[in-house]
Parts: C-alpha cells; sequence; structure tokens
C-alpha cells in the first residue's frame, strides 16, 4: 500500500485485534471501510486493505456480528470494484464476502465470473487454481 495513511490505519486496525482479538480487528476494518478518506484512496491501495480484512487469518467459524457487519460495509464497495475493473481477484474477495454473509448463490455466481476470466488470462495461475477450488467448496 503506497499511501502512507493509510498504512498507518491499517496498522492500528491490525495492533486493534492483536489487543481485543478478532471481533475488534473487523470493527476497526468495517470503521476504516466506512469513512470518507477511504474512498478517496487509489483503487490498488484500496484493493490491498480490502484483502486484509477478506482474508483475514483467524476467522471465525461461523461468522461473528462483527465479521458479518464488517461484510456489509464492504459488499458494495466490491460490487463496484468488480462492475468497473474486472479484476478477477475482486471476484475472489466480492465471492468471499456473499459467502460470508450467506449468500452462497451469489458466490457461486462471482467466483465462476472470475474464473472464467482469469482462464482467458492465465489458466496455470495461481489465482485461477484458487477460484477453481472456491468454486468446488459451493
Amino acid at each position: 500500500m503506497a499511501n502512507e495513511a493509510l498504512v498507518e490505519s491499517v496498522k492500528g486496525v491490525m495492533a486493534r485485534a492483536r489487543e481485543g482479538g478478532v471481533d475488534a480487528g473487523y470493527q476497526g476494518y468495517r470503521d476504516l471501510f466506512a469513512s470518507q478518506a477511504f474512498a478517496r484512496y487509489r483503487v490498488e491501495d484500496q484493493r490491498q486493505a480490502l484483502k486484509l480484512m477478506v482474508l483475514m487469518k483467524g476467522a471465525p467459524n461461523p461468522p461473528s456480528e462483527a465479521m458479518i457487519e464488517a461484510h456489509k460495509t464492504i459488499l458494495a464497495l466490491l460490487k463496484e470494484m468488480v462492475s468497473t475493473y474486472g479484476e478477477p481477484a475482486d471476484h475472489e474477495l466480492l465471492g468471499i464476502c456473499h459467502a460470508v454473509l450467506g449468500d452462497e448463490p451469489a458466490a457461486s455466481v462471482v467466483f465462476r465470473a472470475g474464473l472464467a476470466l482469469e482462464r482467458e488470462r492465465d489458466p496455470q495461475s495461481k489465482l485461477c487454481g484458487t477460484l477453481m477450488r472456491r468454486v468446488s467448496m459451493m
């Protein structure tokens, strides 16, 4: 992440998670992603921060209320990124978000669309393999 303010915000969220647990981290991410400042960051920087949350280690299963609220906060943002940029990696994040929120049919559709795009680009990529696993789990 290039933006120093965003880097500091993410470090703060990570510290919050270390001190207060995973739910505290999700609450920090929710607040960060809902902020007006986050909307002004470059999409590449936003993508990196979103990826940190969506792929967070130690995520509770089943999802906690804090995890669900954080994912609700980013749903519209991820939908916009997918429709604007069409990046397969964004599809993966959106699919995971749908799955966390309990919408497995939507997750499956998004994972399949991302897989189709990635297969066109590089059928041997790591992302292609990851999306194939995600599709098979739906």
